[in-house]
């Protein structure tokens, strides 16, 4: 892989990871000293999903604004990874006017016309409206795709099975993403699902089906490649389950006392694991580091700031926005 596409992928997941950081920072500041869901200027629940950067940075590499993406209640790295403006996810979050959403959705009901970016609280949600995205785009004539991500634990829907097959009968171009961060809440995988890879149901419907393993940014960058030109050649969908790791609670707040793998899980870090291998390899160095660290922390508590300095939608227009 060239240096190049390597410190790309690199510059991605450091600045999701800067981001998840500061918004744990400021969901938490004022939630003290008993934790208060309710409380504070991010209230509500928080899903982040620090350790599952190389799933949103090795697949959106390969994809243009012009191409769609529906993700799931954990959707910052996928939203930040496909160019979804930073300061107006992070004012989305904070429920402030100037959100994608003028404050109305939260971090779990992002929608980006711009970067055709859509996320839903609802299991599996995502995958239905990537099928429409993806008929749209066949009947122009065009060559854009739609990608849609899940859990693993949402593979055991009745919406992941329907849509895998309406997206095989009718050669959509649509590539299906599953992270698999081991735990469907606080359910572990062999205990909800009947097959150890979600890979392998891909078969049932007569598309590819692969896993990769060791949440290696550089094997998802590969097989996604792959999928996504298969798509774009007008071939069909993909399956692509993930093997990453949830590094911190299924929602901020979570004691993860169901969690037997904690002592470990700090291990699996992504991000120091690729520095390393990026380090041997002499792509990065002390100096590219700090570089790039500083660049993710400016833009980041840049959007922090401007979420903070956004007004809070008036009471007064509660209907505006809205079908009926």
């Amino acid at each position: 892989m060239e240096p190049q596409v390597r410190l790309e992928l690199y510059r991605t997941m450091v600045l999701i990871r800067t981001f998840e950081e500061a918004i744990r920072r400021e969901y938490h500041a004022d939630k003290k000293p008993v934790f208060d869901i309710a409380a504070g200027l991010i209230p509500g629940e928080m899903h982040l999903a620090a350790g599952q950067e190389p799933v949103a940075a090795g697949v959106c590499a390969h994809l243009t604004a012009d191409d769609a993406v529906t993700a799931t209640h954990r959707p910052h790295h996928f939203a930040i990874a496909h160019g979804v403006n930073l300061n107006r996810l992070a004012a989305e979050i904070f429920g402030r006017v100037d959100g994608l959403g003028k404050g109305r959705g939260g971090h779990m009901h992002l929608f980006d016309p711009e970067t055709h970016f859509s996320c839903s609280g609802i299991i599996a949600e995502g995958y239905p409206p990537a099928l429409g995205q993806a008929l749209a785009f066949k009947r122009r004539g065009t060559d854009r795709i739609a990608v849609a991500v899940t859990g693993e634990g949402a593979a055991n829907q009745g919406a992941f099975h329907e849509s895998l097959n309406l997206a095989a009968l009718w050669k959509l171009p649509v590539v299906f993403i599953v992270e698999d961060n081991d735990w469907g809440i606080s359910v572990p995988r062999s205990a909800s699902t009947s097959v150890p890879s979600n890979a392998v149901r891909a078969a049932a419907y007569g598309i590819p089906g692969e896993r990769v393993e060791d949440n290696s940014v550089e094997a998802v960058y590969r097989v996604a490649g792959e999928a996504i030109a298969r798509a774009r050649a007008g071939e069909g969908p993909s399956l692509i389950e993930v093997h990453t790791v949830r590094l911190w609670g299924h929602f901020e707040g979570d004691a993860q006392g169901y969690r037997p793998d904690l002592a470990e899980v700090a291990e699996r870090d992504p991000l120091p694991i690729y520095e390393a291998e990026l380090r041997r390899a002499g792509v990065l160095d002390d100096d590219t580091v700090k570089a790039i660290a500083a660049e993710a922390s400016e833009r980041v508590e840049a959007a922090i700031a401007f979420a903070k300095n956004s007004p809070e939608p008036d009471p007064a227009t509660a209907l505006d926005h809205v079908f009926a």
